[in-house]
């Protein structure tokens, strides 16, 4: 009998890492800035993650923006790989990509060497810097010779209920590679993401934080475009519940 499906949580504090465990996740990707697509947290939002969740898979992410990177933010990122385990993440989550849109594999392999330096198993996941490839098929079938754990994708499209006949596709040039659904994911649409071949889903299940501001509003970024939208996200356990039984059904 095959192992069940896993979830993953995307979450952004110590809080939202308590609630994923609590009400069923397997694991959780750890990020700040997810109104911006992810980017690396510190060192100590780490260790406070890592401390109150389930096993903290950790983005390494030095800007938002396009997936292509220059030397010197390849060895930023690094570092921050480094930092990352050292700090206790049970793995990373990296990507990067060429300007031609193909894997950037010197950074890739860069990236999951920091990740092994550390001396004890830590996972490697490819981010969906892949669903911005010219090719992801072609990008997840180079991921088995660079040694990584698993992908997370929306089969190329706007969500992964949208591409799911990419997704198989993908599944099936990576064997050995663990193919993780993410990307505008529903709990209801969780049972069409397993039957296309995801072996674990992942989703933000979040919502917004109800603004605690005492004074007035002004903007202070491009965040900001009206006082109920300036909040942070923080996790929604009923989402988080919902995901693991669908997820256990389909499984």
């Amino acid at each position: 009998m095959s192992a069940r499906p896993a979830l993953e949580i995307a979450v952004t504090s110590p809080a939202g890492a308590r609630t994923a465990r609590e009400h069923g996740a397997d694991r959780v990707e750890l990020c700040t800035g997810l109104e911006l697509g992810g980017l690396t947290p510190s060192a100590a939002l780490i260790e406070a993650a890592v401390e109150a969740g389930p096993p903290v898979q950790v983005l390494v992410r030095c800007r938002p923006g396009d997936f292509v990177y220059d030397a010197e933010e390849v060895a930023l990122m690094a570092a921050e790989v480094r930092s990352a385990v050292t700090s206790g993440a049970a793995g990373v989550v990296i990507g990067a990509l060429t300007a031609d849109g193909g894997l950037d594999v010197r950074a890739v392999a860069a990236l999951t060497e920091a990740a092994h330096a550390a001396g004890r198993p830590v996972e490697v996941t490819l981010h969906r810097a892949v669903d911005q490839a010219a090719d992801p098929v072609a990008a997840a079938a180079l991921l088995p010779g660079l040694g990584l754990t698993r992908v997370l994708t929306s089969g190329g499209a706007a969500t992964a209920a949208e591409g799911t006949d990419q997704l198989a596709a993908m599944s099936a040039a990576a064997p050995g590679v663990e193919m993780m659904a993410g990307g505008g994911v529903r709990p209801s649409a969780i049972p069409q993401l397993v039957a296309a071949g995801a072996t674990a889903v992942h989703l933000s299940a979040k919502t917004r934080a109800a603004p605690r501001r005492g004074g007035s509003w002004v903007p202070l970024g491009a965040s900001g475009a009206s006082a109920e939208q300036d909040t942070h996200f923080i996790t929604d356990p009923a989402v988080v519940a919902e995901a693991r039984r669908v997820l256990d059904t389909a499984g």
